[in-house]
Order: structure tokens, then C-alpha cells, then sequence
């Protein structure tokens, strides 16, 4: 191209634009002697020496270090071809292509615009190889500035550079253009969102789980029975002590030992300061407190018969000699106890019966619950004892043959160990529940109270017995 010919003349005629007319038939210029601005010889010069494309760069994932002298080795390698026929070549499209760049920024055409190129787009830039089309343009022989036809076929690699020139997208305070070479934190970054995703997923599965074992128990309790007798939590069980009474109650626990505080006549019970001491914190009831407040309860009854159940409250001593026999079983110990003459009722009349069980060093309590055909076993510490429920199925088959002369048969009674109840949470209240149990049980009410209120119970059962009246 310009050095030699096919007819192996000298570079300096064949670079020569002023021939003979003799060899004009056979020879023609190698450059035109019209503007060399954009013809389709400077686009077939473009398309025919495409420019270099910079190193790939190897993908690492780890800190890269910045490589040094790249500056340095484009010189190099730049000059490398800067001799012999390297050296017109290059030269020549660098020609070329500044001229393009400079006459396509002024073309023009009537009702059109066109983008005006950034001063950035003539510095030489890298062109992909990938890229596939290319801008054809037209320029007419007789009119170059009026007559200008643009007919793009495809976006071009060079129109590209040329629109994408000033592109830049701004994130996290950082600018992102075509100046991001190494792409290792990009698929570092890829692989942290990849884990971040997996752990979403499990987070949402484990919520997802949540919320359906939330909406099971929500439907299971909406299914399951009330065992609850009221709804709402009563007024009466809990009033609190005046002052007056707060006063009477610290005074006995501040009593002499050996004086007796009251005596119960009925029962002929009597307590003395000593014995009123386990209703102070963290003591155990002992028989004589329990004992006198059952007595207590049923006289609440009888004072307000239509208020109250009819209840009967075996004392602590009963269960004991009701098994104290040879085989675990002595009817004719207990048979006298509930005689007509002695209780002033019938026992058979009641709608429960009450059996305080002492189990060694723990209080429960048994229930003959006539009302419901049940035999019932409440345990503070959700115990069970099976053998309590089927000693008194005996003796209350036994206590109906005795009295009226009657066979019953209990076989179809349910024995319930009641679940659904108050429980305690150290190891010295278990007399205290006992006795509440019975008492809300005797008013018809269902269990509505929890360990935060053993302290106030006992300060009101101190009181009631001080004052010989349960309310």
C-alpha cells in the first residue's frame, strides 16, 4: 500500500498525484484528490485495520495487586512497529481515523441532528473485536455539505463508543464507567449475594414454620374445651385487707408461741401461736390450719346455702385411716364418720366431697364430684396417683350401700387427673393451693389464680381464722 506495486515501480512514482496522460489508463491514484473527510475509502481503511484489543485480564478472587508500567509497555509495544511497513500503517490510520472523528462532529443534514462528539472520543480508544456492524456513510461527488445521506445498518462498534462516550453510572457514591478493569470483586460480590440468598431462604422457611405451628395451636385451643366454670376472674376470692386487718394479722404473727389465738368449738380445735406461724412465708400448713378452715368453708356454705355448693370436707385424718387396713382398704374404720346425727346432713346429698391426701411431705387434694360423676385428682406439681382415685371409687360404692341400702355402679365415672390447673413453683406452698382449690371449687368457680397470689392467700386465710369466718 504505497511501497510497492504490481508493476514494481519506483514508491516515488507511485505515490506521485501528478501522471502523464499516457498512463492515466493504466494507472490510478492511490488517494483521491477530493477531502479524504469521510469517504468509503476511509471506512474500508477503519473497517479493514480494526485497532488492538487490550489484554484480557485474568480473573482471580483475591486482592489483586495493580500491575506496574502499563504506561510503559504500550510505549514498548508501539514502538516495536514503528519501523519499516509497521510504521506507514499505523501512522496512516491514525490519520485516518482523526480526520473521521473531526469532519463527522460538524455533519449535518436538514430536520436532523447529530450528536456532537465529546473531545474525550479522539483520543485513540480500543474497539472489541466482537463487535459485528459498521457504520456506512455516503458522501455525494457533486454536493458534500447539502447532499448528506447517513444509513445506518446496525449499531456500529464506533457509534457505540461514541453514544456510550459519556455513560457513566453512579452507585454508592462511586462512579462506574468503561475505566473498571478488574472484575474479581464483581464475582466476589456475586457469591457473598448467592450466600446471602441461601440464608433468606432459610429464614423465610423457618418463618413460614413458625407462623403455621402458631395458627395449628391458635385452631387447637380454639377447639379444645373450656374446663374453666366462669370466664371472667371474680371479685369476692380476692379483696383486699384493710388496713385494720393488715394490723390484726401482723400482731398474731407476733404472739406469744404458747397462747392459744382462737379455739373453734364445733371441731374443738384450737390454735396457738405457734401453730399459726405456718401461714406465714415460706412455711407448710400443718393439720390444725387445715382442719379449721375446711370447717370454715362449710359453715360459709350453711350460712348462705343458695350462694355456695353443698359441699362435705373430710379432714386430714380420714384417707389415712381409710387405708390403714391389712390390704390398704378399712371401710368400718370411717363408716361412722358421716353418720346423719353426727354431720347434721346427708352425705349423699352433696354435690362434692372434698379428701385432703397428704403424700409425705406434700398436700393434694381428692375430689367426689357426685355433681359431674367424676373422681378427680388435683396435684399442685401435676401429679398422679391412680391408687387415691380407686380407694374412694370403693368407699363411696361402699358409703351408698351402707347408708341407703343401695348398689351404684362407678365403673362409667370418669377419673380425671386434672391438668388445667394452678401449679406451684417452690417447694413449700403445696398447702396453700390445697385449700384454695377447694375453696373456689365450693363457690363454683374455676381455678383463677397462680403462684403471685399464694401471699396474699395466706395473709386472708391468717385473717379468717382469726376471725372464725371465711368469706
Amino acid at each position: 500500500m504505497g511501497v510497492m506495486t504490481s508493476n514494481r515501480k519506483r514508491p516515488e512514482e507511485c505515490m506521485s498525484v501528478n501522471h502523464s496522460n499516457s498512463d492515466s489508463h493504466r494507472k490510478r491514484p492511490k488517494f483521491s484528490t477530493r477531502p479524504v473527510s469521510f469517504s468509503s475509502s476511509v471506512v474500508s481503511r477503519l473497517s479493514r485495520y480494526p485497532e488492538a484489543k487490550p489484554p484480557l485480564v485474568r480473573e482471580v478472587h483475591a486482592p489483586c495487586r495493580p500491575r506496574k508500567f502499563e504506561a510503559y509497555r504500550f510505549k514498548a509495544r508501539a514502538s516495536a512497529c514503528d519501523d519499516g511497513m509497521g510504521n506507514v500503517l499505523f501512522g496512516n490510520y491514525e490519520k485516518a481515523k482523526r480526520s473521521a472523528l473531526s469532519k463527522f462532529r460538524f455533519l449535518s443534514h436538514e430536520g436532523k441532528e447529530v450528536i456532537d462528539v465529546d473531545t474525550e472520543s479522539e483520543e485513540p480508544r480500543f474497539i472489541s473485536e466482537d463487535s459485528s456492524v459498521e457504520e456506512v456513510v455516503e458522501v455525494s461527488d457533486d454536493d458534500l455539505g447539502d447532499n448528506v445521506r447517513v444509513q445506518q445498518q446496525s449499531t456500529s462498534s464506533l457509534d457505540s463508543e461514541l453514544t456510550n462516550g459519556n455513560l457513566r453510572v453512579v452507585s454508592g457514591g462511586k462512579v462506574w464507567g468503561s475505566e473498571m478493569g478488574d472484575l474479581s470483586s464483581v464475582h466476589v460480590y456475586k457469591k457473598l449475594l448467592e450466600a446471602v440468598g441461601r440464608r433468606n431462604d432459610t429464614i423465610q422457611r423457618l418463618n413460614f414454620e413458625i407462623e403455621l405451628n402458631e395458627k395449628r395451636r391458635e385452631s387447637y385451643n380454639l377447639s379444645r374445651p373450656e374446663k374453666g366454670l366462669v370466664k371472667e376472674v371474680p371479685h369476692e376470692p380476692f379483696v383486699s385487707l384493710t388496713g385494720e386487718e393488715e394490723d390484726e394479722v401482723e400482731c398474731a404473727f407476733k404472739a406469744n408461741r404458747k397462747k392459744i389465738l382462737v379455739t373453734h368449738e364445733n371441731s374443738n380445735i384450737e390454735i396457738t401461736g405457734e401453730k399459726f406461724q405456718c401461714l406465714g412465708p415460706g412455711a407448710w400448713l400443718n393439720d390444725e390450719v387445715i382442719n379449721l378452715y375446711f370447717e370454715l368453708l362449710k359453715e360459709r356454705e350453711q350460712r348462705e346455702p343458695r350462694k355456695f355448693l353443698r359441699c362435705h370436707f373430710f379432714n386430714t385424718f380420714f384417707y389415712k385411716r381409710l387405708v390403714s387396713g391389712k390390704n390398704g382398704y378399712d371401710f368400718k374404720s370411717v363408716r361412722r364418720w358421716t353418720s346423719q346425727r353426727k354431720l347434721g346432713y346427708g352425705l349423699l346429698e352433696c354435690d362434692k366431697i372434698f379428701v385432703p391426701i397428704h403424700q409425705e411431705i406434700h398436700w393434694c387434694l381428692a375430689v367426689i364430684n357426685k355433681k359431674d360423676e367424676k373422681f378427680q385428682y388435683l396435684d399442685s406439681l401435676n401429679g398422679k396417683d391412680s391408687r387415691v382415685l380407686k380407694v374412694l371409687a370403693r368407699y363411696f360404692v361402699d358409703e351408698v350401700k351402707d347408708k341407703t341400702g343401695k348398689d351404684i355402679d362407678v365403673s362409667t365415672w370418669e377419673k380425671e387427673f386434672v391438668e388445667d390447673l394452678p401449679v406451684q413453683e417452690n417447694g413449700f406452698d403445696c398447702g396453700v393451693f390445697m385449700i384454695k382449690y377447694a375453696d373456689f371449687y365450693s363457690r363454683g368457680l374455676g381455678l383463677c389464680f397462680n403462684q403471685e397470689h399464694m401471699p396474699y392467700f395466706r395473709r386472708r386465710t391468717a385473717k379468717e381464722i382469726l376471725r372464725l369466718k371465711a368469706e
